[in-house]
């Protein structure tokens, strides 16, 4: 008797389709024939997928290139010309917006840099006010925008819940209120997740499925990567370790407690220390400038900053047993040798197995790469519905959905 698969044909094309968009988005331009041999499937199941693609405005054809062999052949490329998505990246002090194809690359000449208004509405309006001009680009499609911000975000309701240096965003909901006034698809991403994904996407991480970000800029906070997905918790609220009491006596936290390690081991903690002792209120752009002029000292409260940092980073490598821990912080622009003294600082507080299988690493992502990349990937995982066996993401073209769809007693091709 013939099993009937439960797999339909047209959720056997979306997944080919995935399939096609990912291989592109791992090799780079393909002929329609390279992504069939990339893929793994049929030549003409490729090229039904790339068609659909086309149509969808995810691909664009390039010109024509010489092949080794037989005719000239166009290569397939991500939408970079016709197409496009945003990033909007909110921040303490200074928030910003970028423009990119789906290939990732930033559109530098569309970028705009704001101070983050001292409300919500205001944040709002500024916003939409710099964004629409973008969205209503002639020729250029805009396929939706990601928001990047600190704090811990309820992604099930796609709302911020409690951001201790970014308050004004607690109970609102950015991307649906963007989304209502541009008219396009928009998401919300906290900021360290984006940041995993930028590495993932763009830098170093490419091809790794087990790795940690610890972002220790304006606040601290983790992302963390298991088995290829964003471990973000039961609600989305994972990866808050800069709200760990690491000082019972310490200086309040904007969470409401007091000692947390943000107030000691980022680099707004730094200036602030540094502040206080000079009696003049200093962002860190201007710390650095004085560092590097020569005009500022900061041994104590660097020292001081290296030996949490540290703590900061045992922690991670003691709980996560991360295979590679990325860093992302302008701090270790103070200094050439302060990051491996940082490394060092936090190899005498792990436990040597585990510090002795980790790589630890700057991070090369930005936060404005990381709201693109949370754009496209949303995009990606939209071509195939939630309830379709799952894709895992290999850099080399292949998919654990073959195996799935086996299983499961489908025949087709993904």
């Amino acid at each position: 008797m013939t099993q009937l698969s439960v797999v339909q044909p047209s959720l056997l094309s979306r997944i080919n389709e995935r399939q096609v968009l990912r291989t592109i988005q791992a090799c780079g331009p393909l002929s329609r024939a390279e992504v069939a041999r990339h893929s793994g499937i049929s030549a003409p199941t490729a090229s039904k997928a790339v068609e659909a693609l086309l149509r969808a405005g995810f691909l664009e054809e390039g010109e024509a290139v010489e092949l080794a062999r037989g005719r000239p052949a166009k290569k397939l490329r991500l939408a970079n010309r016709t197409a496009q998505v945003l990033g909007l990246v909110i921040d303490a002090g200074t928030s910003r917006l970028v423009a990119a194809g789906l290939d990732g690359k930033l559109h530098e000449e569309r970028t705009v840099e704001f101070a983050t208004p001292e409300t919500y509405d205001a944040l709002i309006a500024t916003a939409t006010e710099i964004a629409g001009p973008l969205v209503q680009r002639s020729g250029v499609a805009t396929l939706g925008l990601a928001v990047s911000m600190p704090g811990q975000i309820d992604y099930r309701q796609q709302a911020g819940v409690l951001s201790p240096n970014l308050p004004l965003t607690n109970g609102r909901t950015p991307g649906l209120d963007l989304s209502e006034r541009l008219g396009i698809d928009c998401i919300l991403i906290q900021e360290s997740h984006a940041l995993c994904l930028a590495e993932r996407y763009y830098g170093e991480a490419r091809g790794i499925d087990d790795f940690a970000m610890l972002d220790v800029a304006t606040g601290v906070g983790l992302g963390v990567m298991s088995g290829g997905r964003l471990l973000t918790g039961h609600s989305g609220l994972a990866g808050e370790i800069g709200h760990t009491t690491v000082d019972l006596d310490g200086r309040p936290c904007g969470c409401g407690n007091r000692g947390c390690l943000e107030t000691v081991a980022c680099d707004s903690a730094l200036a602030r220390a540094v502040s206080q002792r000079v009696g003049r209120r200093l962002s860190f752009e201007e710390l650095l400038a004085g560092v590097q002029s020569g005009e500022l000292t900061i041994t104590e409260e660097l020292d001081r900053t290296v030996r949490y940092l540290g703590v900061a980073l045992a922690a991670v490598l003691n709980l996560f047993n991360p295979s590679t821990l990325f860093v992302h912080g302008r701090l270790f622009g103070l200094d050439d040798e302060l990051f491996s003294r940082v490394v060092e600082e936090a190899r005498l507080r792990t436990l040597p197995p585990s510090f002795a299988d980790c790589r630890i690493i700057q991070a090369r992502g930005s936060k404005r790469q990381g709201a693109v990349a949370a754009m496209i990937e949303h995009l990606t995982d939209a071509v195939v519905p939630a309830e379709a066996p799952q894709l895992r993401y290999h850099p080399n073209g292949g998919s654990a959905a073959a195996g799935a769809l086996n299983g499961a007693g489908g025949g087709g091709e993904v």
